[in-house]
């Protein structure tokens, strides 16, 4: 039960997170998931099935762009991931959103408890 409850709180966040890492930096798909368990912990330890899926969402949103750059050296081009301007105003709609149900779900607990 406690994993389904924190499953379906992950996927309800993940556009939001996902567009934050996004907007500190250019990342690809790898340090993107680097990045998320890294500040996350176990919550946010995802694997490439989970995020690619968010990323080709917010892309087909116009939230991200993408593009191919090579890698130094010998390694392989990597797809990076660039928040864009409405993807800053999205980001900035999600959080405000998240705060405020945040704030009622803790109201609505606490006066349960009393």
């Amino acid at each position: 039960m406690t994993d389904k409850f924190v499953q379906q709180m992950k996927k309800g966040v993940l556009d939001m997170v996902v567009l934050r890492v996004i907007a500190e930096k250019d990342n690809y798909g790898y340090e993107i998931i680097q990045e998320l368990e890294r500040r996350g912990g176990e919550f946010f330890h995802l694997k490439e099935g989970t995020l690619y899926p968010v990323l080709y969402r917010l892309e087909d949103s116009g939230c991200i762009c993408s593009a191919w750059q090579e890698g130094q050296g010998r390694s392989a081009p990597k797809k990076y991931y660039t928040v864009t301007e409405q993807g800053k105003e999205v980001y900035n709609q999600y959080w405000q959103q998240w705060n405020e149900f945040v704030g009622c779900v803790r109201t609505i607990c606490e006066e349960g408890e009393q």
